[in-house]
């Protein structure tokens, strides 16, 4: 999943966070010395999980893009940074859930959230969020997502097929058991018009 448009979602939709907003995190900088003036969020993308492929015969599976919004708050009135942490997590739910981060994404949805650390200068509090999106694509006409596809998309076009049909019945007399004979009894052909 590409950060900027949660950057940007950010940045335009947490007023508390006054575009204090930021891509990745070194947790003991953050401890010791935020970079950016406090209260600020940084953002990052952390795993990736894929489901087993839903079809035989073409590649389509979910896989589900996590990333971390990591709150930084000044802890030198550890009662106002706890409130103040409880009006930011409101607010990155009211940017985040639901926002679709590409065409290609379902909307955010939130995964739970858990304090990182706590001294007497800085609050870290990380939230959780994921989205997802489907690998493989619906039609032929989108660009190939994997190398199945890549490789389907070099095969020639399917452009008609003939049909020749050795019945079993009736079966041959001169044969000791029933079966084609070898004999075609039947031809057809059909064209395929895009």
């Amino acid at each position: 999943m590409k950060i900027t448009p949660i950057l940007t979602q950010l940045r335009e939709q947490c007023p508390t966070l006054g575009q204090r907003v930021a891509a990745g995190f070194d947790l003991a900088t953050l401890q010791a010395e935020a970079p950016l003036q406090t209260p600020c969020a940084y953002v990052l993308p952390t795993a990736d999980i894929a489901s087993k492929n839903a079809a035989q015969n073409v590649t389509l599976q979910a896989v589900r893009d996590r990333f971390d919004a990591v709150l930084v708050l000044d802890a030198t009135d550890a009662t106002k940074a706890l409130d103040l942490l409880h009006d930011l997590r409101a607010e990155l739910w009211r940017a985040l859930v639901g926002f679709k981060p590409g065409a290609e994404y379902t909307g955010v949805e939130y995964d739970g959230s858990e304090l990182v650390s706590i001294n007497s200068s800085r609050v870290l509090y990380r939230l959780r969020f994921f989205a997802e999106f489907q690998l493989g694509r619906n039609l032929a006409s989108q660009p190939a997502e994997s190398w199945h596809e890549r490789e389907l998309d070099g095969l020639s076009s399917f452009t008609g097929a003939t049909v020749r049909v050795d019945a079993i019945d009736p079966a041959d007399p001169n044969l000791k058991r029933p079966g084609p004979d070898g004999r075609v009894e039947l031809t057809f052909s059909g064209d395929v018009t895009p």
